[in-house]
């Protein structure tokens, strides 16, 4: 890896970790989630730019959540909170999570998801396979008396693009794939008291842009233009565009840029059985000892 990327993909991590410091701190009963999301979003764009929109998963939620402009939820005490965060510099991706239950200081759920990915990345080193590392992570989740999510995973990151073409399971697998120097990944580990399996759920507020293409609403020309201008190849929030046009037109815009399959729509998943779902996840670099960049 080039020294300028590597530094990239360090600064990156740097303003993440600072970034889950500020998220810890914040994560409390009676905080207004929109706040939240969008308080953490301020501090990254400071010092980096977003990767994605920061998700804010609450309980059986397990990913791709995150407020609407004019989201009213309220966190309060006993809530099991996942705040996932991505930045970038020039492209080089920091992907990190924080997960808190609300008015406990430790949470057994939590603690499954963390051991098991402190497991992952004391063993990865290069010529270590995706089908070793899943296994042990999945034998370490169950051995606390829980269950991965079976069709979640980790992933590869490359410039520009949030989930490269590496898919880490959090469960047993047989992949023979051998991980390389220099890799980069963002390994998630979600766990839950549920079946271990999320499905789809609503509404969609996560957008990514695929390709150009046909349109013929004026507001979707307008909504495009600011999307491939400003996030690239990289997802995006619907409340990201609230000033391209009011609530109604971008709600139809949105609708025909899906249709047409120019952007993809991230829709919330939930957990089958409404189980809780707790989640961790750090990027690393792949050495003989993995760099750790959004680490505290």
């Amino acid at each position: 890896m080039e020294k300028e990327v590597l530094e990239k993909y360090k600064k990156s991590g740097d303003v993440a970790a600072r970034a889950k410091i500020l998220a810890k701190k914040e994560i409390k009963d009676n905080t207004k989630a929109l706040d939240l999301v969008e308080n953490i979003e301020n501090f990254i764009k400071k010092e980096a730019d977003l990767a994605f929109p920061v998700n804010l998963s609450i309980n059986d939620m397990a990913a791709h959540c995150t407020p609407d402009f004019d989201d009213q939820t309220v966190l309060k005490t006993g809530d099991l909170v996942k705040l996932d965060l991505g930045t970038q510099v020039d492209g080089y991706i920091a992907d990190t999570s924080v997960c808190v239950r609300i008015g406990e200081s430790s949470d057994p759920l939590i603690k499954a998801s963390q051991d098991a990915l402190d497991s992952f990345i004391k063993e990865l080193s290069p010529g270590k396979t995706i089908g070793e590392l899943s296994t042990l992570v999945d034998e370490i989740v169950v051995s606390h008396g829980f269950n991965p999510v079976r069709n979640l995973a980790g992933h590869s990151l490359d410039q520009y693009t949030q989930h490269g073409h590496l898919s880490i399971p959090n469960n047993k697998s047989t992949l023979q794939y051998k991980f390389k120097e220099d890799d980069v990944i963002a390994m998630e580990v979600f766990t839950t008291n549920g079946e271990g399996w999320v499905v789809e759920s609503s509404p969609t507020l996560i957008y990514m842009f695929v390709k150009l293409g046909a349109i013929r609403l004026k507001e979707s020309k307008f909504v495009l233009k600011k999307v491939v201008e400003n996030y690239k190849t990289l997802p995006f929030a619907k409340r990201w565009l609230r000033d391209t046009c009011n609530p109604v037109s971008l709600h139809m815009a949105l609708k025909e840029l899906v249709t047409k399959g120019i952007i993809v729509e991230y829709p919330p998943l939930r957990e089958k059985a409404h189980g809780d779902v707790a989640q961790t996840e750090e990027t690393l670099i792949v050495k003989d000892k993995p760099i750790i960049t959004t680490k505290n």
